[in-house]
Order: C-alpha cells, then sequence, then structure tokens
C-alpha cells in the first residue's frame, strides 16, 4: 500500500541519514588527522552507529508482518552478526574500540549501508539506474566475505580480554553447579560465523542474478 511505502522509504530515508553520516564523518577524520583518527574511531561515531543497528532490527519485523519481500534468515543472520559483534565483542571491551579492526569494519558496513539504502529508496519510487542496481548487487558479494572476515578477527582480538576480565562468563549457583565461559561461546560462533557466511554468499548472488539477469534488466529500462 501506499501507507506502507512511505514508511519504508522513510526508514530507508532515515538509515541512509545515519550511514551516510558516518561514512562522511569517517572520511573527513581520517583526511585532517590521518592514522591518528583511527584509534578513536568508536568514540566519536559509536553512539549513532549503535543507533542504527538497533533501528535495523525493525528489518526483521518487517519481512514477518510482509511488508518487506527480503529472505528472512539470511538478513536475520546479518544483522544478528552485527548486532553480537558490535554490542557484545566490541562495545564491551574498551581495548578493543580503539584497534584498527574497528574502524575497517565500520568502513565496510557503511559503505554496504549507504548504496543499499540507496538503491532501496529510489526502489520505492520505482527508480532503477543500471549502474546503482549492478553496484548493489555486486558490491556486497565482495565486501560481505570481508567484513565477515573483520567480525572474526575483532573476535579474536577480544578473547584475551574476555578471559582476563571474565566479562560474561557466569558460574550457575547450587543446584546446577555449571561455569558458562563466554570465551569458549565467542569460539563456537566463529564457526557459526563462516557457516552463515557461506549461506548468505549464496543468497547475494542468487539476488544478483535475480536482478542483473538480461530479461530483468530490459524490464527496469523498459
Amino acid at each position: 500500500s501506499f501507507t506502507m511505502n512511505t514508511y519504508l522509504f522513510l526508514y530507508d530515508l532515515m538509515q541512509f541519514c545515519g550511514h551516510s553520516w558516518i561514512f562522511t564523518n569517517m572520511i573527513i577524520r581520517f583526511m585532517s588527522f590521518g592514522k591518528d583518527s583511527i584509534a578513536d574511531t568508536f568514540y566519536s561515531i559509536g553512539l549513532v552507529m549503535r543507533l542504527c543497528q538497533l533501528l535495523s532490527i525493525l528489518e526483521i519485523l518487517h519481512i514477518l508482518i510482509g511488508i518487506d519481500k527480503s529472505r528472512l534468515f539470511p538478513r536475520f543472520l546479518q544483522i544478528t552478526e552485527r548486532v553480537i559483534v558490535l554490542f557484545v565483542v566490541i562495545n564491551s571491551q574498551e581495548e578493543v574500540q580503539g584497534k584498527y579492526v574497528v574502524c575497517i569494519l565500520f568502513f565496510l558496513w557503511n559503505l554496504l549501508d549507504v548504496v543499499r539504502y540507496t538503491y532501496n529508496m529510489l526502489a520505492r519510487m520505482g527508480i532503477y539506474y543500471l549502474p546503482l542496481t549492478w553496484l548493489n548487487f555486486s558490491l556486497c558479494i565482495l565486501l560481505y566475505p570481508l567484513s565477515v572476515l573483520a567480525k572474526a578477527f575483532a573476535i579474536c582480538v577480544s578473547l584475551p580480554y574476555f578471559e582476563s576480565f571474565g566479562t560474561y562468563s557466569i558460574k550457575l549457583p547450587f543446584p546446577f553447579a555449571i561455569s558458562i565461559y563466554f570465551p569458549y561461546i565467542l569460539k563456537m560462533y566463529l564457526l557459526v560465523l563462516f557457516i552463515g557466511m557461506c549461506c548468505i554468499t549464496h543468497t547475494l548472488i542468487s539476488e544478483r542474478n535475480a536482478h542483473l539477469g538480461r530479461g530483468n534488466i530490459k524490464k527496469k529500462r523498459s
């Protein structure tokens, strides 16, 4: 309906503005301060980044109620991966926040999202530019695996701090007498991360073929 389409357009616009601000801020800071800007990337843009990622949880709801026709499982994996790495791994360990991998991860996320939300906004209005369509469905196939590698590296960097500080590691009281050692959970999650990467990459390739097939290109041009 027109109302739902307008809502989705406004949602995409909000996300585009947020990620564009982050992306532009990162580039300007790097051009102004060089490598010194990398250490405090999280402190300068972390709040807006967290707000954008929390807002992205709505995309799961959009699919569940049927106003977004995207596939649920791949999108769920992508969103949960970011939420876990950003809020559980990076946000909880101050020592990790100044690492170069955080800057690289934020750069990859925001580059992908600026292109994706730009494409989505125009698509809501029935506007399809072939170069933008190609970029949207091609760039993610290259950058998403790189972002997964960056997430995995961020988790590996954080493991010594989780081990030394005992963050999120708990011991359940009697009668359970079970200890939950959080670094083990993160190590197991690394396996889930790479399995999810294979699933999502396959989905991204399928979507690219569906949108950039000769028949679809001719329809969009006409």
